[in-house]
């Protein structure tokens, strides 16, 4: 049995989680699971590879002043709000099962047996190129990075959103084969609608964990935040549309305040 760290947190930051979740896959050894219920700041939230122009409805979304940031990971676009659930896993490569690979594709078919106890009681649960779906509708995005001998996998889930909000994301140039040519809001659908107890499903996610072989322990986001203090390559960056700059950013571990750190001009065609 291999342990697994749980941490569990409310309407912490999206971009505070992911300068968090950056330092534990590079900078730590232990194996994590985090689940936020929420961002108390809407975001949307880039793929290392992302171009805003290319994702984003840029006017709009400078209209509605919401934050942009490109995460260190691959994987989609997804605007993220109070209703977001984020949940995430960092393991050491050792945890897989024997049969499964440390390459994208394998780590998602993966996930899906990992979660599988979480989602299909509420639904004809399946893994959808990499999205999460009950049927053909997504309820799920996820994103990967890979080290030498850790993976992260995290997870964006879709309790809820305004629609209003879905509509600052472009329809994007390569999209799933599944979508087909619906629409954002014709192809993602609420969990509040299939799922009727939040709280019921995210203690399932324990659960989940113990069910594939691993032994769950509670942490705090302070214990969680020493692997800030220690060096390692940081790629997690917010972009400010109006300027063309991309600026990093690091968590100050005590206070969990987020304090600018170097910008670099954007490459004429990021925005």
């Amino acid at each position: 049995m291999h342990a697994i760290k749980l941490l569990v947190l409310q309407r912490v930051p999206i971009l505070r989680q992911l300068l968090l979740e950056e330092a534990l896959l590079r900078a730590d050894s232990s194996n994590w699971c985090i689940v936020n219920s929420g961002t108390s700041v809407p975001a949307i939230v880039m793929g290392i590879s992302g171009k805003p122009q290319d994702l984003i409805n840029v006017p709009a979304a400078q209209a509605e002043g919401i934050q942009i940031i490109k995460r260190f990971s691959g994987g989609g676009t997804v605007v993220t709000d109070e209703h977001t659930i984020f949940a995430t896993v960092i393991l050491q490569t050792a945890v897989l099962p024997s049969d499964v690979e440390c390459y994208p594709r394998p780590l998602m078919r993966w996930s899906e047996s990992l979660y599988s106890p979480v989602f299909s009681p509420y639904g004809h649960f399946n893994l959808q190129e990499n999205d999460y779906c009950f049927g053909d509708v997504k309820f799920g995005g996820n994103a990967q990075a890979i080290t030498k001998q850790r993976f992260l996998h995290h997870t964006s889930l879709l309790w809820d959103y305004h629609d209003n909000r879905m509509k600052l994301l472009k329809h994007p140039a390569k999209i799933p084969d599944y979508r087909a040519d619906r629409d954002h809001l014709q192809f993602v659908c609420k969990l509040k609608d299939y799922v009727p107890d939040q709280q019921k499903l995210l203690s399932s996610i324990p659960a989940a964990l113990e069910q594939a072989g691993m032994t769950v322990q509670e942490a705090s986001i302070k214990e969680a935040e020493e692997a800030l203090k220690r060096d390692y390559f940081k790629n997690t960056k917010l972009v400010d549309l109006a300027s063309g700059m991309q600026l990093t950013a690091d968590v100050h571990p005590s206070s969990g305040n987020i304090a600018p750190g170097k910008k670099r001009a954007l490459h004429p065609f990021d925005i």
